[in-house]
C-alpha cells in the first residue's frame, strides 16, 4: 500500500474531515478522495459509509487503522533512524498556554531522553489556533484538548473541567455567590469558555465577563487578585488557585488531552514516538493520580 494515502486516511481518522486531511497533507480533496478510493481497490473493501451529513468507516474502514498507523509508524521510524545523524531543524511544539506549566514540562523531558541533542521551540495558543498551525505545517507536534469520543492524537491525561477562585484573594463573603457572577475567562474558543457560558444561561444565573484571554498567567494572576471566577482543566489548577466546590454552579464536561503529531511530520519525531512519550506520560500520571 502507498505509504502517502495510509497518512492521508489516517490524516481523515484523526481529523474526521476530509478537507483538513487535504490541508494537512498539502493535497486536494479530490487528490485525497483519489487515494481512498485506491486503498478500497486495494483492500476490496468499501472504507467509508454515510453517517448523516458526515462520512464514517466501515468495519473494514475501522480495521484498516490499525494497520494503518503502524505501517506509518514503521516507514517514519525507519527514514528517522538513517537520517538522525544529520542536522535537522528545530523540533517544534505547539501548546496551550493552560497546559504550558501542568504537561509541557514533561513531555519535553521525555523527548529530550529520546532525542538528548535536539534543540526545541514551543509555540503556545489555544487548541483551535494549534490545529490550523499542524494543518499548515507550522508546528511538528501539539499538546491538545480533544473530546472524549474522538480519535485524534495520542492520549496523554484524561481530565475535566473546574471552576476556580483565587485562594488567598480577598473577597466580601464567597465570590462565587456574587450576583452577577464576576467572570474570569478563556477565549470563546475554548472548550470551557463555552460550557460555562451556556450552563450559566441555562441556570438563568446572571453574570459579567469581566476578561477573557488566551493568557493562562493573566487569568490566575486575576484570580489571586479576587477579580473573578474561572473554568478551567483541573491538571491546570496551581499555586494560589482553587477549585471551588459548590453544586450552585453548572457542571463542566470532560476532556481529553493529548499529543498531536503533523502528518507530514519532523524528521526525527514521528507517529512512533509520540505514541511511546504517550504512553510514559499516560503511566507516569496514573502513578500519581
Amino acid at each position: 500500500m502507498d505509504i502517502d494515502s495510509l497518512r492521508s486516511f489516517i490524516a481523515f481518522v484523526d481529523t474526521g474531515s476530509f478537507t483538513r486531511a487535504a490541508k494537512q497533507t498539502f493535497r486536494t480533496q479530490s487528490a485525497i478522495s483519489m487515494q481512498m478510493k485506491k486503498l478500497e481497490e486495494e483492500t476490496g473493501h468499501v472504507l467509508f459509509v454515510k453517517e448523516g451529513r458526515n462520512l464514517g468507516l466501515t468495519e473494514q474502514g475501522q480495521q484498516l487503522v490499525s494497520y494503518a498507523r503502524r505501517l506509518v509508524s514503521l516507514h517514519d521510524e525507519a527514514l528517522g533512524h538513517f537520517s538522525s545523524h544529520l542536522q535537522h531543524p528545530p523540533l517544534t511544539i505547539g501548546c496551550p498556554d493552560d497546559y504550558a506549566e501542568s504537561i509541557l514540562p514533561s513531555i519535553v523531558v521525555l523527548i529530550r531522553k529520546f532525542l538528548p541533542q535536539q534543540s526545541i521551540r514551543v509555540v503556545c495558543d489555544s487548541s483551535t489556533q494549534l490545529r490550523l498551525m499542524l494543518d499548515q505545517g507550522k508546528v511538528d507536534l501539539a499538546i491538545l484538548t480533544r473530546s472524549p469520543d474522538a480519535e485524534e492524537g495520542y492520549l496523554l491525561k484524561h481530565d475535566s473541567g473546574v471552576w476556580v477562585k483565587g485562594e488567598k484573594a480577598f473577597v466580601e463573603g464567597r465570590i462565587e455567590h456574587q450576583d452577577p457572577l464576576p467572570l474570569v475567562l478563556y477565549e470563546p474558543d475554548c472548550k470551557f469558555h463555552s460550557a460555562a457560558i451556556d450552563g450559566l444561561e441555562k441556570q438563568e444565573r446572571n453574570y459579567r465577563l469581566l476578561c477573557s484571554s488566551s493568557s493562562a498567567t493573566a487569568i490566575k494572576s486575576l484570580l489571586r487578585k479576587g477579580q473573578g471566577i474561572s473554568v478551567m482543566a483541573r491538571s491546570s489548577v496551581s499555586y494560589g488557585i482553587e477549585i471551588i466546590q459548590s453544586n450552585r454552579l453548572p457542571a463542566l464536561p470532560s476532556v481529553d488531552i493529548v499529543l498531536a503529531v503533523a502528518p507530514v511530520p519532523h524528521p526525527l519525531f514521528a507517529s512512533h514516538l509520540a505514541a511511546d512519550i504517550s504512553q510514559r506520560f499516560f503511566k507516569q500520571n496514573e502513578v500519581i493520580a
